[in-house]
């Protein structure tokens, strides 16, 4: 249910940002630019967070998240895809990860009303977790196999990042923010463990799978000592 509910909603999101789409795909914007902007906008949301203007900090990341979603649209449709631009857009995602929870966990860090130390240990849990969540996929990419698994992926996080904190702000005291960035910790390592599981089965069958195919060897026999000695005298008597 709940999946079905949140396919639709990135379902209508993606016909109200259609337009835009357009207007850049009919000017031939780079996607590479558009990658840009979109890690820039995320940086200043990060310090809107940090400045403790939470309901501003989640209402600029929901307008400005598009560009995240536009950058892969355009490279396609203006058939401008290219191995350096993934790679870019990939890295900026972690800079724009990295920005968003970061300016959260300064925000617990400093604010003088909600100065949290372990709301700060759990928001930088959660920047390393979703570190860990990229790092996996990069990393199982690389042994051939796609490990898109896992609950918690980069379009839910900034979901989770700006609507509710754009709606609510820090209402109820704080302690609804303070939800949203417990659940994103734990849901990142628990996506980063599905992630490394499904590695795991991956490889033990590929594994297993190419031993199988592999002929043993015949066993190596050791000579007997005393039967070289035996042949080594006898060529000597010859």
């Amino acid at each position: 249910m709940l999946l079905r509910l949140w396919d639709a909603i990135k379902a209508g999101y993606l016909r109200v940002i259609a337009p835009v789409g357009d207007f850049l795909v009919a000017r031939r914007v780079s996607p590479n630019h558009i990658t840009t902007v979109g890690t820039l906008c995320a940086i200043v949301a990060g310090a809107i967070f940090a400045a403790g203007h939470i309901r501003a900090g989640g209402l600029f990341l929901g307008i400005t998240a598009l560009f995240d979603v536009l950058d892969g649209t355009v490279a396609r449709r203006t058939g401008r895809t290219s191995t350096f631009g993934a790679f870019y857009d990939s890295t900026l995602d972690r800079v724009a990860d990295g920005a968003l929870l970061g300016g959260l966990a300064w925000f617990y860090a400093v604010d003088p009303v909600h100065h949290n130390e372990i709301l700060l240990g759990i928001a930088l849990a959660g920047l390393v977790g979703t570190f860990m969540v990229s790092y996996t996929r990069a990393r199982a990419e690389s042994l051939g196999i796609d490990a898109k698994v896992g609950f918690m992926q980069r379009p839910e996080r900034i979901a989770l990042l700006a609507a509710p904190q754009g709606i609510f702000g820090l209402a109820l005291d704080g302690w609804l923010l303070a939800g949203i960035v417990t659940l994103l910790a734990v849901s990142a390592w628990i996506t980063a463990v599905q992630r490394i599981q499904f590695v795991h089965t991956a490889t033990t069958a590929a594994d297993e799978a190419e031993r199988a195919a592999t002929p043993a060897s015949p066993p190596v026999i050791a000579a007997d000592p005393s039967l070289a000695d035996a042949a080594a005298r006898a060529a000597v008597s010859r």
